[in-house]
């Protein structure tokens, strides 16, 4: 009679997990009919692209090709600039990689960065009618998916139909954990139709198992081994030509409040004496450029807009790369470099595109979606935190009137950033049992 309760236990966890599950596609079923209207909104905010519309409902809008085929989905820009090597290792194999993702932004540097054997499209939203449609038309024979993307009904569907879904690159925070124990049967439910998870590090490895994953090992995180971002050479040529000595800083990848902030630094910096200072403002989202600008004007300052294809003189103040797949162009042209989204509580953008590049890092306090990543930058010195307009003020000030610190800073940032690497490789060699092998010409 001992192990008559945790077989019930077991026996009701199950049944009570496929019921929530069972319900929540039954709601994708019934909110069908509604995700039009929701798709509309999204268009005219400017979150969907209206040439694409049938991508988000499983309506492919190219043609498979022969042969095997990888599904890997990496939700917006940062896990796709992290997939670049990997998707590039995986199109080396001779299958083809059909790469989703749900953003606007990422859908134009995937267009921007296309190469022989990727396939791009907009991952479908999760409902039954949506996804099957989309894993009708391209049959993957393996699907992979990026960090901490968990969509019950893709899962569901994928291994109703014996595809292998991985997780790469995986994640699972403190705080997500205690959201799933919340819904403990949902989640063993859920985590265990996985395949495979590839843990960025053991914690990570630790709570997923928790949840029933049946294979969990620890291979890194991709984001170490992603290629240097690219720029065009012929205009970081002309840049640097327009430029000449100039002294410059960058802040980069920038979301609402932090524009005023860099304009407010770059104010306070000439007025101590940098009279011939050029701040770069490279914005998250770049569609915000016409209302970035119009503020910072409207401060007096002298603004020249990228996407109008201006290029900076003498008088300009702030110059707004309000373009798409850039950065790595302004990385390369400036010596320092504030990364965004942390002097707001947004969590944090990834630094280590950066560090590649040898730019000193400056990042606020609210890193907590990459901690895993800035914690041994800062605690090596790779990355120094700024906990307001002020601090960011006087760390800029220090560094361009100090090359040498600065240099310094962006050393031991790229001996961080060499010291993590080593997750492609270790992806590469866990994902070898289920990587469908393409037939050779000859037929063998």
């Amino acid at each position: 009679m001992s192990g008559a309760r945790p077989t019930s236990e077991r026996i009701f966890s199950r049944i009570a997990g496929e019921t929530l599950l069972a319900g929540y596609r039954l709601f994708g079923r019934l909110v069908t009919p509604l995700l039009p209207l929701l798709h509309a909104r999204r268009m005219r905010r400017g979150k969907e692209d209206p040439a694409r519309r049938g991508e988000r409902f499983g309506r492919a809008s190219l043609a498979r090709p022969d042969g095997p085929l990888v599904w890997l989905h990496a939700a917006s820009v940062g896990e796709m600039n992290a997939a670049q090597a990997l998707i590039a290792s995986l199109a080396e194999t001779g299958v083809t990689v059909l790469l989703t993702t749900g953003t606007v932004t990422s859908a134009r540097i995937a267009a921007s960065q296309r190469r022989p054997g990727v396939l791009h499209q907009f991952v479908p939203y999760d409902t039954p009618g949506n996804i099957s449609r989309f894993l009708d038309h391209w049959r993957p024979d393996l699907a992979i998916t990026l960090e901490s993307e968990i969509w019950p009904t893709t899962i569901h569907l994928l291994h109703a139909r014996g595809i292998p879904l991985v997780i790469a690159s995986a994640t699972m925070s403190e705080r997500t954990r205690a959201g799933w124990n919340k819904v403990p049967f949902v989640a063993r439910r859920i985590f265990s139709r996985l395949t495979l998870c590839l843990a960025q590090t053991q914690a990570d490895a630790e709570r997923l198992a928790g949840f029933g994953v049946p294979r969990v090992e620890v291979s890194g995180n991709l984001k170490y081994d992603s290629q240097k971002l690219a720029a065009d050479p012929h205009a970081l040529e002309g840049l640097r030509s327009a430029l000449g000595s100039r002294p410059r800083w960058l802040a980069a990848s920038t979301h609402e409040g932090e524009e005023t902030i860099a304009a407010s630094v770059h104010e306070t910096l000439e007025a101590r004496g940098l009279a011939d200072l050029l701040t770069i403002v490279v914005p998250r989202h770049p569609e915000r450029g016409e209302i970035i600008a119009n503020d910072l004007s409207a401060r007096g300052l002298r603004v020249a807009r990228r996407s109008a294809g201006e290029i900076p003189d003498a008088g300009t103040q702030i110059y707004l790369a309000d373009t798409i797949g850039e950065l790595g162009l302004f990385y390369r042209l400036a010596p320092v470099a504030f990364i965004g989204k942390s002097l707001v509580p947004e969590g944090g953008q990834n630094p280590l595109e950066a560090a590649r590049l040898s730019t000193a890092i400056l990042t606020g306090p609210h890193v907590f979606n990459l901690q895993d990543i800035y914690t041994p930058l800062i605690d090596a010195g790779g990355a120094l935190v700024v906990e307001d307009e002020a601090g960011l003020t006087d760390q800029v000030e220090r560094l361009l009137r100090d090359p040498d610190a600065a240099r310094h800073v962006a050393v031991l940032a790229g001996d961080v950033t060499d010291a993590g690497s080593g997750a492609l490789a270790a992806t590469l060699d866990a994902l070898s049992s289920w990587l469908p092998i393409p037939a050779r010409q000859d037929g063998t």
